[in-house]
């Protein structure tokens, strides 16, 4: 949907939500990010701006999965009143009357996510400002965690443990430079032989990495961001997923959290002192955060060559395809 085209259906919305006739809208822009759909702007009445972002789902997908904007909502929904940062939702549905499908809205935030593309901003502040920034992710993850999951039925049933692991073989067979892939049947094989028995389960965010944590300009965290992957299952995932992205020994080379923010071992620590409790088999879930990524970035590197989901990010992150695999491995006793 073009820019244009959003304003004139958000005009009508705005007035209908307000009830108020003679609401605007102005500024409506696309929002940063590499997932989703979102949509700033900016709605006036009675001459006082409310800045707003809107959420679609993908244009000519099935609206289920990541898909479901409406999944999100009930994560969000979940999480009002609880000691997670994140965005109330103001409005949502799925009356096609506005968008020609489901969406929602929340406030936007001042700030911005954490960014480690450039660097500069971030190696600016001092380490222990990181320090204290990584201290409140995990603290919130482990608020998250320790919330009842029924809160949020509507995600579905505890996704096994072992289907954490085989879901993803259908990416493996589409992904690009499937010889980067080499070491996926020994990494799968090796996981599945060792599935944890005894692990927590509850509401896990799916993506929880620097990239979907919103910070004040004082580097408050205000908002975990981006629920597409929200489920219900596992929550060491979480856990095994942001050590990925903090593990120089899974990269070529510098990448997200890597020689800036506290590093994989920190992090966990970080998270075992908010949780309370010692981490059954946590290098197991960071193995397979590894491996994960690394099946991810071949599907999207598909994707992206091919012109489906132009993201040339992924060329960059293919370099540690292999890297990815060989710390998966070696986490694995």
């Amino acid at each position: 949907m073009d820019l244009n085209t959003l304003a004139e259906k958000l005009t009508p919305f705005a007035r209908a939500m307000y009830r108020d006739e003679s609401a605007t809208i102005s500024n409506v822009t696309k929002m940063p990010g590499h997932a989703g759909f979102s949509f700033g702007f900016t709605a006036t009445r009675d001459g006082k701006d409310e800045h707003l972002v809107l959420r679609l789902p993908p244009p000519n997908v099935k609206w289920r999965g990541t898909a479901d904007v409406l999944r999100q909502v009930a994560v969000l929904n979940a999480l009002d009143g609880t000691d997670v940062p994140h965005c109330s939702v103001k409005y949502s549905g799925d009356d096609f009357q506005w968008f020609d499908s489901p969406y929602f809205v929340v406030p936007m935030l001042e700030g911005d996510v954490l960014r480690l593309e450039g660097r500069d901003a971030i190696t600016n502040v001092s380490e222990e400002t990181r320090r204290a920034m990584g201290q409140q992710a995990m603290t919130a993850l482990a608020n998250l965690h320790k919330l009842d999951w029924h809160r949020a039925e509507a995600l579905g049933p505890p996704i096994p443990f072992e289907d954490d692991v085989t879901r993803w073989d259908r990416f493996v067979e589409k992904a690009a430079e499937p010889q980067d892939l080499a070491l996926v049947p020994q990494v799968r094989e090796a996981m599945l032989n060792r599935i944890p028995k005894d692990a927590p389960v509850g509401i896990f965010h799916g993506d929880f990495q620097w990239s979907n944590l919103f910070y004040s300009p004082d580097k408050t965290l205000i908002a975990v961001i981006d629920w597409e992957l929200v489920g219900i299952g596992a929550t060491l995932n979480d856990v095994g997923w942001i050590a990925t992205f903090c593990d120089a020994d899974a990269w070529d080379g510098p990448h997200g959290g890597v020689g800036i923010m506290p590093q994989a071992d920190d992090m966990v620590a970080m998270y075992t002192e908010a949780w309370g409790k010692s981490l059954p088999d946590i290098a197991w879930y960071r193995a397979l955060a590894a491996y994960k990524f690394a099946i991810i970035t071949g599907f999207n590197l598909m994707l992206h060559r091919r012109g489906k989901r132009h993201d040339p990010i992924w060329e960059e992150t293919r370099k540690s395809m292999v890297p990815l695999l060989e710390r998966a491995r070696d986490l694995l006793p």
